[in-house]
């Protein structure tokens, strides 16, 4: 009976030294170099060109009717908007889960309403069309004006200034898509959540408010950023109201006054960049509030943790 053949040992196990070479990646290099010629060329035509005229349009950014025009036009309708927006949206998004049909249909109609129907053509028709069809609201019981049954009647000239109708139109057309972003991130939580909290005591509206929407927030803020970002350049529509404290209708009244159409503009263009950066960078760190804990092990996020922290008095 022949030994068996020894076992080799652990260095002659190991495979020999491999000389591997990277993949050469010829064409990033060229994609580099025809991005960086047209960036330079660009720098160029900006410094180079004395048709843009930096000077004036530094000057005109720091015009006081076109900072009032920021302040007023944008920044003001902007905040007012997002806020009717997100509140409406969140409301119409519990509607539209609901058990109720009424609440639902409700909810469907609005949002298909709103998003249909184009931003501009909305603002045209609030700003011209409102005070003429509806000179006063009356509320009350229908068709029981003439029988004393109306109870408050609002003069519609005293909330007809153009702010004021452009904050009211952007915000509910607003409402419309932050409703779907809303109902995304609800749906987005997983429904042993609800029955984990409603097990626990909590009722529908605090588990709404305590465990499902500080968990969709995560779904919610990046849509939610882009949507504000996109209300910053909506706001230069509140020409069709109209609304004369708008920053591009100020910028255009300084190119139509000054025959400098490209500085006058470029001012205005820096000044949407300057607050949509900012914005940006705002969603980033609401992103990242939101986000910690998630795919992390169940301490980090879960329904349990955060549950005995409650006060549910």
């Amino acid at each position: 009976m022949s030994g068996s053949t020894p076992p080799p040992a652990p260095d002659e196990q190991r495979p020999g030294v491999i000389d591997a070479k990277p993949v050469r990646h010829p064409g990033r290099w060229v994609a580099v170099a025809v991005i960086a010629i047209v960036i330079a060329m660009m720098i160029s035509s900006f410094v180079t060109n004395p048709k843009w005229d930096w000077p004036f349009v530094f000057k005109v950014m720091n015009y006081s009717p076109v900072l009032e025009g920021l302040a007023k036009g944008t920044i003001i309708v902007t905040v007012a908007s997002m806020i009717i927006g997100v509140t409406l949206g969140i409301l119409l998004a519990i509607m539209r889960l609901s058990d109720n049909p009424v609440l639902r249909g409700v909810s469907f109609v609005y949002t298909w309403f709103f998003r249909a129907v184009p931003r501009y053509v909305l603002m045209v028709i609030l700003g011209l069309g409102v005070l003429y069809l509806y000179p006063t609201l009356d509320i009350g019981v229908p068709f029981m004006k003439d029988f004393g049954l109306t109870f408050y009647s609002l003069d519609v000239k005293t909330i007809s200034s153009g702010i004021t109708v452009g904050i009211i139109g952007l915000g509910l057309s607003e409402a419309a898509y932050m409703a779907e972003i809303a109902r995304a991130g609800i749906l987005s939580v997983d429904r042993g959540q609800r029955e984990a909290a409603e097990a626990l005591g909590m009722d529908s509206s605090k588990t709404m408010r305590r465990i499902v929407l500080p968990q969709a927030m995560r779904v919610i803020v990046p849509p939610t950023g882009n949507e504000a970002i996109s209300m910053v350049k909506d706001t230069s529509l509140l020409v069709a109201v109209p609304v004369s404290a708008e920053l591009f209708y100020q910028a255009q009244v300084v190119a139509n006054n000054t025959y400098k159409i490209m500085p006058s503009y470029f001012a205005a263009l820096l000044w949407y960049l300057i607050i949509c950066s900012v914005l940006m960078l705002v969603q980033a760190r609401l992103e990242r509030k939101y986000g910690r804990g998630f795919g992390g092990s169940a301490t980090d996020g879960g329904l349990m943790t955060k549950v005995k922290s409650l006060s549910f008095g």
